[in-house]
Order: structure tokens, then sequence, then C-alpha cells
């Protein structure tokens, strides 16, 4: 178990020198991420132990969202003067985000309503 949660940092750590030493717009532990997934993808399945790391890290995720929470804390007085221009931008970003999922899902599944279409010979 150790070994596969070294191997999740080792990764990350890949990731942030590649991103450092590029210039890369991308946060390493994204491309750390990346390297995870095709080392993952060339393996060809996915280890137990590392499963059930993963799950793990999982299960205690909500822990990561307590420096928010304490950041929050800290400057609701400045979130309260800015309240409207938060607001706006959260609800601008989750409608572009459900647009652009929208979007990304019409266009990588045509071949389901082709299949559909086929199935039942045209005739809806």
């Amino acid at each position: 178990m150790l070994a596969y949660l070294t191997l999740i940092f080792c990764c990350q750590l890949i990731g942030e020198l590649i991103a450092s030493a590029t210039g890369l717009p991308i946060p390493g532990p994204v491309i750390g991420m990346a390297l995870l997934f095709c080392g993952l993808l060339l393996h060809g399945k996915i280890p137990e132990e590392l499963g059930g790391v993963g799950n793990a890290l999982i299960s205690n995720l909500s822990i990561l969202f307590v420096p928010a929470g304490v950041g929050v804390m800290l400057h609701v007085k400045l979130i309260g003067t800015e309240l409207v221009p938060i607001s706006v931008a959260l609800v601008v970003s989750t409608l572009l985000t459900i647009a652009v999922t929208a979007s990304l899902m019409a266009w990588l599944s045509p071949q389901k309503a082709k299949t559909d279409e086929k199935s039942d010979g045209g005739r809806k």
C-alpha cells in the first residue's frame, strides 16, 4: 500500500517538475495524473492495492475542503463586499460548464443516436 501511495506522489512530483521545466500552463498534479493514467493504460489494469489506495484517498477527500472553509471564514467581510461579482461569476461559470459539457456529450456520442436509428428502422 505504501509503495502505491509513493507511486502516486512520485507521479505528482514528476508532473510538477515537468510543469516547472517547460512552463506549461497546466498544473503539475494534472500532468502527474495523466502520467499515472498512461502508465495504467500500458499496464492494462488497475492493481488491486492501487485501487485500495485510491479509494482511501477518495473516502477522506472532505478533509481537503477544510483549508478552503477556513479561508472563506477568514475573508467573510471581503466576500460580503464583493458578493455580486462573486455570484455572477459562479452563475456564469456554472452555465458555461453545463453548456460545454452538453456540447461535448453531443459531439462525442453520435454513435448512440445512429445506432438507435438503425435499430428501429429510422422510425420514431
